[in-house]
């Protein structure tokens, strides 16, 4: 963990990388001091906010469906080395520099298994000379052999994502697909246009949710200069976005749920049925929202066991957790079986 970049060659001298290839170098490598957003600030922005070249994204699974079946969930993310070549390609190596710093936590009860064990945290400082400093952390549970490695990652790509360098990739919510019997996937999904390289410079970026957080999703129809305005090919691109991610919430939520969040929300039994995009966005967020409940049922039921959810749903009369269709009351069995689960802990 080196307080440098850890880049001691000669960029003339290193091979052209698949980032060099969409992202050239400014221009002057003398970047501005200051915050002034000068031409050459502008011309680092635009060019770090950029996508990764395709070549170098992977896709690792984050959720498996209900049910045992063989489908899972997958987000695209960069290896940390694509930040750095980005990096010392429009600054040089000689332009950056980031510092670690490791911590550890105190010991306690990990909810998911009830092992006692600690986290290690990794604060790392990236500072961009001339143009400012950012720091962010990671983390990741002591007993994992690559904590520190892994720690270490996120926090510098979290630190990059302040300047701007792989913010895109907040803006994924997964996509699902088949995965083999190691569950990895079979196949991995087609990066949308916007997420590349090309497709960034003709304008094109990700459309969400009003509240321009991209680590929820971005604001509908913003063009990435700060108004929110939309041409007709925007509105209809972003209108296919969200039908698509619609159609991908089956898989996690289950027929039941799927079908009469569609049917309450939208009166439609098909998602590209849906023509207004701000009742896209709304389906779209309350099967998001159903989605987390599942997870968090998931995780009570690992601390409680079945015999407490099987005893929750006879109290509302219902067979089985597959026949909910409804927020509501996929509330309140998660929250009758987190109950259970602290009452269960207090016992222990």
């Amino acid at each position: 963990m080196s307080p440098t970049n850890g880049h001691a060659n000669d960029p003339a001298n290193s091979p052209t990388t698949a980032v060099q290839q969409f992202a050239p170098p400014a221009s002057d490598p003398n970047i501005p001091t200051g915050l002034t957003p000068t031409a050459k600030i502008r011309e680092l922005i635009a060019n770090l906010e950029v996508p990764f070249y395709p070549s170098v994204i992977e896709w690792r699974v984050t959720n498996t469906s209900k049910g045992g079946s063989s489908r899972g969930q997958v987000m695209p993310y960069a290896d940390q080395r694509a930040y750095t070549d980005r990096l010392n390609t429009l600054v040089t190596p000689a332009g950056w520099t980031r510092r670690y710093t490791i911590h550890t936590s105190a010991t306690f009860e990990r909810r998911k298994d009830q092992k006692i064990v600690a986290k290690v945290l990794v604060t790392c400082e990236l500072t961009i000379f001339g143009f400012g400093s950012h720091s962010a952390t990671g983390e990741e549970w002591a007993d994992d052999d690559n904590a520190a490695t892994a720690a270490e990652a996120q926090s510098f790509k979290r630190a990059c994502s302040c300047f701007g360098l792989g913010r895109y990739l907040y803006y994924f919510t997964g996509t699902w697909v088949d995965l083999d019997e190691r569950k990895r996937p079979k196949t991995v999904p087609k990066l949308a246009d916007w997420a590349t390289p090309e497709g960034w410079r003709r304008g094109l970026r990700p459309h969400a949710e009003g509240d321009s957080k991209p680590a929820e999703r971005p604001t509908a129809g913003n063009d990435g200069n700060g108004n929110g305005h939309r041409n007709g090919n925007g509105a209809s691109d972003q209108g296919a976005s969200f039908v698509r991610e619609i159609e991908q919430m089956e898989q996690a939520l289950g027929k039941r749920m799927y079908r009469g969040l569609l049917k309450t929300l939208a009166r439609v039994w098909n998602p590209k049925d849906i023509q207004d995009p701000a009742i896209q966005q709304k389906v779209l967020a309350h099967m998001q929202s159903a989605e987390r409940g599942f997870r968090r049922l998931d995780a009570a039921l690992e601390r409680v066991g079945p015999e407490a959810l099987t005893q929750i749903l006879r109290s509302l009369k219902l067979q089985s957790i597959d026949v909910v269709d409804n927020l509501q009351t996929l509330r309140e069995i998660v929250l009758a079986l987190e109950t259970a689960a602290e009452a269960r802990a207090v016992k222990q």
